[in-house]
């Protein structure tokens, strides 16, 4: 399958004015891509589109609402002329781990809103402008969804869902000259994290069940690079950093395994009652 070259491509991003997003969009402009920075704050994306320049186009918008997104879409396409690649990153988590006893009832439905179906609305607004590109859509979702997310239930249920959607996506386009691809970021050095490491009980219980290297934050540059080389090269999966790929070819045993430790884990079953009272 030919390459996808970024110069002078169109990319509509997701997620844009921070962490992931932010890193990405600095990457693709870098590339020689226009880029529709799309964010929630219209100050946010602003600023960033000043620092990138006149290839960046800032627009604010909730990625659940299916018409705004193809209001955004007409917009970017009107602008740059075409509409290559759709990066689907937005994504929230919870404001501090909790089981699904302990959380709230809004909280765990907005974070499937956003990270499951904001991935679906995003992608249904530019289908059918990538589809008659010949492009690429690369969706976000996470090492937690093969990974058990005990105490991140309703973000790790949103990111295997974004998973199957994304392997679905692609068989669907294959033979279009479309393409679809699904981003697999270990713990990234993002606001969404940052809240996770607040107290010493989240603390010890991502320490236990993330061992070593597994649990060590990366930069955000080291998944945005990762992310652009596969658009370029209309990658299924890219998964960053790579210690987790082992992990993710060996997912059937290492759910089972990692699902029995936790049944005899006493101290992370203590740290979990801790969370739900």
């Amino acid at each position: 399958m030919p390459t996808l070259k970024l110069a002078g491509a169109t990319v509509l991003l997701t997620g844009a004015a921070s962490g992931i997003g932010a890193a990405t969009a600095r990457a693709l402009i870098a590339a020689g891509a226009n880029v529709a920075l799309v964010d929630l704050r219209q100050e946010a994306v602003d600023a960033l589109a000043a620092e990138l320049g006149s290839r960046a186009f800032p627009v604010a918008v909730d990625v659940t609402d299916l018409a705004a997104m193809e209001t955004v879409v007409d917009k970017v396409v009107a602008r740059f002329g075409a509409l290559d690649v759709c990066f689907a990153n937005a994504g929230i988590a919870a404001k501090k781990p909790a089981t699904i006893k302990s959380s709230s009832v809004e909280e765990f439905e907005r974070i499937v809103e956003v990270d499951l179906l904001g991935v679906w609305r995003t992608v249904r607004a530019c289908l059918p402008a990538v589809t008659a590109a010949r492009g690429h859509i690369l969706m976000t979702a996470s090492v937690y969804a093969f990974y058990n997310g005990i105490g991140n239930a309703p973000y790790a249920a949103s990111k295997a869902g974004v998973e199957a959607f994304g392997r679905s996506l692609r068989g669907e386009l294959a033979g279009t000259g479309a393409t679809a691809g699904v981003l697999f970021p270990g713990w990234v050095d993002t606001p969404i994290i940052r809240a996770s490491h607040d107290d010493e009980v989240t603390k010890e219980l991502i320490r236990l069940g993330n061992p070593g290297i597994l649990g060590r934050p990366v930069s955000p540059d080291l998944i945005a690079a990762a992310a652009v080389r596969g658009i370029e090269k209309r990658s299924p999966r890219v998964i960053a950093p790579r210690v987790w790929v082992p992990f993710f070819v060996a997912r059937g045993a290492f759910g089972i395994a990692s699902d029995a430790l936790i049944d005899r884990h006493k101290r992370m079953q203590s740290l979990l009652r801790r969370i739900d009272g």
